[in-house]
């Protein structure tokens, strides 16, 4: 009986009081982490809490794998030769990145803003190539999670995976961690399914490197503005 009360008040201890809004409002893509381990009793929680996250028909088809330490310098250091030497991304699910109009513009004002961070000017192609190569550096996170789902769902309950990796990244920022979740991490699929033995058909749609963020990192000084609501919210009653 003691020793279940010691384990509740642990685990009420951990559990942090920060709102919703300042959870959303505080969380934003670190490209820049201390190498500091969390603690395993945190990483357990924070999961926890993020597996209440919403999915159709409680399916919860999301597959999150994990690495850290040699396993996660291992992976590093395998994608990191095949960007180098140009070795043509086998992703599971193609990506589109013709944006145009409005979309365009969004993505254009991010590049700005973060490569002015970077101090990377307008066609330094060094410096971008740089910029590109600290994605398969992981921004030196101790932590790289990479999500998948069965390939039987589908696009729709793709969505479902989204809505875990958005619980989870607030989460995190909770309990006083920063993330970033990259597309780049499904550019060579195979390496992670060889990595974590994986014998199923999950296929890999993204990835998310986290931990505690160094702010001493230029890159992390980038903030992204967000339009009115006007621009894609309708409200309407008739």
């Amino acid at each position: 009986m003691n020793d279940m009360k010691t384990e509740v008040a642990a685990s009420v201890a951990t559990d942090p009081d920060m709102s919703l809004i300042d959870a959303v409002a505080t969380r934003r893509s670190v490209r820049g982490f201390l190498d500091q381990e969390v603690p395993q009793e945190v990483l357990n929680r924070i999961f926890e809490i993020a597996q209440k996250a919403p999915s159709n028909c409680n399916v919860q088809p999301w597959k999150v794998y994990i690495a850290s330490g040699k396993l996660k310098d291992q992976l590093k250091q395998q994608m990191l030769e095949s960007t180098a030497n140009a070795v043509a991304p086998n992703p599971d699910y193609a990506y589109r990145g013709n944006f145009e109009g409005d979309y365009r513009i969004r993505q254009v004002q991010c590049a700005i803003a973060l490569y002015s961070k970077m101090g990377i000017e307008k066609g330094d192609k060094a410096g971008r190539m740089r910029a590109v190569l600290r994605n398969f550096e992981f921004f030196d996170a101790p932590y790289i999670a990479f999500l998948g789902m069965d390939p039987e769902f589908g696009i729709t309950v793709a969505v479902d995976v989204g809505m875990f990796a958005q619980t989870l990244m607030l989460t995190m920022v909770a309990f006083g961690l920063h993330s970033c979740p990259m597309g780049t991490m499904r550019n060579y699929p195979d390496m992670i399914r060889a990595a974590f033995d994986i014998q199923d058909d999950t296929k890999i749609l993204f990835g998310i490197s986290f931990g505690y963020e160094d702010t001493s990192v230029p890159a992390n000084a980038t903030r992204t503005s967000r339009d009115d609501i006007s621009a894609n919210i309708i409200f309407k009653s008739s």
